[in-house]
């Protein structure tokens, strides 16, 4: 036979808590509750302070490379505005070069009166 309902009744463990009842402070599974909450605040906190912070030297970066960006335009302008200097310096030295041998030299050259093109000279420089 059997001595399921005859015998003195087992502990039962109750699965929710009580409505009124006050949790006992001494309790290891409220204090393990307590402090898995406290720190998954902290865990919580502490993301936020890094997500700010990436934030904060994302913009920073931002900003750099906004103003790297413009510098370079700007550099960029200046090669091209010397660049065209430069080719004028070259076409009025080549000029005063042909007016000297000309005017000094009694020279009759079959120079052209204007320089080659840069890309000319490195043409016939590779040659």
């Amino acid at each position: 036979m059997s001595d399921r309902g005859s015998g003195p009744t087992e502990a039962v463990v109750p699965l929710a808590p009580k409505l009124n009842a006050r949790p006992d402070p001494s309790d290891p599974l409220e204090k393990a509750g307590l402090l898995i909450l406290d720190m998954v605040g902290q865990a919580a906190g502490i993301a936020e302070a890094n997500y700010q912070q990436a934030v904060e030297v994302s913009r920073k970066l931002s900003a750099q490379l906004r103003g790297a960006e413009d510098r370079i335009r700007e550099l960029e302008a200046k090669v091209r505005q010397y660049a065209d200097r430069a080719d004028r310096a070259e076409r009025w030295l080549h000029q005063v070069s042909v007016e000297i041998e000309q005017k000094f030299f009694g020279r009759e050259d079959s120079r052209p009166s204007q320089p080659p093109s840069p890309q000319a000279l490195l043409r016939n420089q590779r040659q």
